[in-house]
Parts: structure tokens; C-alpha cells; sequence
């Protein structure tokens, strides 16, 4: 597997020779809709075949956001060979110990199709936000946490989930410790049922780290009680905020090594995001969000454009900027090829547990290619 940045005036069918490989190959293995519009700057996987490097063995989790359709199945299935976990996100809980059921038959058969154990993902989102209140009130009481404990386990009994994900955010800095009870809780718990226990954490770069995001994350108690945690290292460029990369390289790592100071590294997950954002130009806080856009999407907006792929060395991540048919500029920052193996090395760098996606079902064919060319993904 090569991956090739296209020059001006370069063709598919003139990278395949090159390589010595089919043109219908290059052609597959990037999704390329009008392969006669190449932009420069594009990075394509080359399937070049021969001796490749030794695969390291690793797990790999996706979540995915069920809408109680058949292309949930399908979505799922598509990739679910190359996860070892799908986790269904997500599943609220109430505060009198309830949790609302998600419509997601479709999407665990996805998963099983594939052999990913299905994962339930546990939230304290309420009104479409994670609540401090809310996560407060479970937290508070023994006796509502073993209600919610007792009525997850009988839902992961009735719907064959492997394991449960956690993920509370914007939790007071007050709950810091109750939650990590909580977490221990929850693992004797779900050990005894024979489950998994993970949780999902906010992209940390010191224990000292201020912030709603931050404080009640314990990365040292997370790593002795959880089987694993993903870490959340996506979001720097976001929707609401100034363009830049979703999840550049430089931050990511910067994560990454406070982790592994913190918690065994073969029990991190890094995030990863399957997606980017085009930004209306100026940017304007609190002004209109961007949109979320796919890498493959990204690509053909920079072909329709006949704009040049640029390629940041210290974030790796690629960027473009055009201008709409309404004369308003735009810029996007998205991922491709080389961010990806760029991310993978870091995996491999300090001997992770392996990568967590968020989320499917956005289309990235790159990634599955790469993922499969980097690690021997381990099944359950």
C-alpha cells in the first residue's frame, strides 16, 4: 500500500502505470466518483501489493448513531470486519434510574454480521446536552446508580451488548471523585456478568487541566478501573468555532503523552474522526455553524472548485478554500490518506490499545484500506 499525493496535470490513469498497478484498482480503493478530475494536492491510496510491513495487533471501535433503519445495518456491516467494537451511542439515562431505549436492532445485526461485539454507550444527556445536573443527581446516590446499573445489565442482557461505554461529560469538578465510585461500581458490575466496562475521556494534556470538559476526568482512576478508555482527541476545528483541523497531529500527541504517563497505554483508545467541516467565510462567533462534510465529499468540492489540496505539516491535515456560486469564500479542513497514517504512527509510537472512530456511517474508504494495511485487528 503507497500513498500518492497527485501533482498538476497527473491522471489515474497515469499514477496506476506508474505503479504498475490497474487503474480500476486506484479507482476502488479511493471511491472515486469522476476519476478524470483529480485535484492537486489529493492524497490516494495506491494498492501496489508485494511485501508489506508487518501488522501490529490492535482494537478498533466505532461509534455509531442508530436511526432504527436498514441502513443502519448496512452502514455497519460494511466495516464492522475491520472493528473489533461498534458502540451504540447512545443510550440516556433518566433520573429516576431509567434509560431510554435506542432504536439500533438494525445496527447491532450490522455489527454481529461483521464480528464487532456490539457496545452500549451510556450518557447524561438530557434536552440534546451532556448535564452536569443530571450527572450530579445519579452520582449523589448509591441507590439510584445501582436502579441504573440493574437496568442497563437487563437491556445488555436483552440485547446481547458486549460491554458498557460510559460517558459523562461536563461533569461538576466536585463530582470528580464520586464519579470515579461510580466507575467502580459499575466495573465490579459489569465483571461479574462477564461484560466490559470502558469509558470515554476528554482530550487531557495535564491532570492540572482547568475547564467543564476536563476536571472531573481522572485519566490514573479511569486507567485502574475501566478495561479501556477513548480518548476524544478530535474537535480543536468545530463546528461552532474558527476553522482550523479536526484533529491536528500536533494536539493529538500532545494528549497522547500525558495518557500514557497517567494510564497503561494498552488500555487507550485514541479518538479519530471520520469527518471534516466547511466554514463559511469570515467566521463569525456565534454565527452560523459549519457543515459537516465527509473526506470523500471534501475532495469533490475541491475538484468542483478546481482548487488546490494543501497539506499542513505541522496539524497533517489537509485544507482547501473556494468560493461558492454566491461569492461567499469557504474554507475546510477534513481528513485523507496521510493524516490517517500519520495517526496510526502515533498508535504504533507508544504501543496503544488501538483507535476509536467517531462516527460512521460517514463515508471514508481511505481509512478502512489503511486501517487494514497498519494492524491485525482483533476480534472478541
Amino acid at each position: 500500500m503507497q500513498i500518492h499525493v497527485v501533482r498538476p496535470g497527473e491522471s489515474v490513469w497515469g499514477i496506476a502505470h506508474a505503479y504498475g498497478v490497474a487503474h480500476q484498482d486506484v479507482i476502488a480503493a479511493n471511491d472515486l466518483p469522476e476519476p478524470d478530475r483529480l485535484v492537486p494536492g489529493q492524497a490516494l491510496v495506491v494498492p501496489t501489493g508485494g511485501p508489506q510491513t508487518p501488522r501490529q495487533p490492535a482494537e478498533a471501535n466505532a461509534y455509531v448513531e442508530p436511526r432504527g433503519r436498514e441502513q443502519d445495518r448496512e452502514v455497519v456491516a460494511a466495516v464492522a470486519q475491520d472493528l473489533t467494537y461498534v458502540t451504540m451511542f447512545e443510550y440516556r439515562v433518566n433520573r429516576d434510574g431509567t434509560i431510554d431505549p435506542l432504536r439500533d436492532a438494525q445496527a447491532r445485526a450490522g455489527a454481529r454480521a461483521g464480528g464487532a461485539a456490539p457496545i452500549m454507550a451510556l450518557t447524561n444527556i438530557a434536552e440534546e446536552q451532556f448535564s452536569p445536573e443530571l450527572g450530579e443527581a445519579v452520582l449523589a446516590s448509591t441507590d439510584l446508580q445501582d436502579r441504573v446499573l440493574g437496568n442497563v445489565l437487563q437491556l445488555m442482557r436483552d440485547r446481547g451488548f458486549r460491554g458498557l461505554n460510559i460517558d459523562f461529560e461536563h461533569l461538576r469538578p466536585a463530582d470528580r471523585e464520586p464519579y470515579n465510585q461510580f466507575l467502580r461500581r459499575a466495573a465490579e458490575r459489569m465483571h461479574a456478568a462477564g461484560h466490559t466496562l470502558s469509558t470515554a475521556l476528554a482530550p487531557k494534556v495535564s491532570a492540572e487541566q482547568t475547564g467543564a470538559w476536563y476536571e472531573a476526568h481522572d485519566y490514573p482512576a479511569h486507567g485502574q478501573i475501566a478495561d479501556f478508555s477513548v480518548l476524544m482527541t478530535y474537535e480543536w476545528g468545530w463546528s461552532g468555532g474558527p476553522p482550523r483541523a479536526v484533529a491536528p497531529l500536533s494536539e493529538v500527541e500532545r494528549v497522547i503523552r500525558y495518557a500514557v504517563s497517567a494510564m497503561p497505554p494498552r488500555k487507550i483508545m485514541m479518538g479519530m474522526p471520520l469527518y471534516g467541516y466547511d466554514w463559511t467565510l469570515p467566521y463569525v462567533r456565534g454565527g452560523p455553524f459549519a457543515r459537516v462534510v465527509s473526506p470523500q465529499e471534501a475532495t469533490e468540492l475541491a475538484a468542483r472548485h478546481s482548487v488546490t489540496i494543501r497539506y499542513d505539516p505541522d496539524s497533517q491535515s489537509p485544507s482547501f478554500r473556494y468560493r461558492d456560486p454566491h461569492g461567499r469564500e469557504h474554507e475546510v479542513w477534513f481528513e485523507d490518506a496521510r493524516s490517517v497514517q500519520a495517526k496510526f504512527n502515533l498508535v504504533k509510537q507508544h504501543g496503544l490499545r488501538g483507535v476509536s472512530y467517531w462516527r460512521l456511517p460517514i463515508s471514508f474508504p481511505q481509512n478502512w484500506l489503511l486501517l487494514e494495511a497498519n494492524f491485525e485487528v482483533r476480534k472478541l
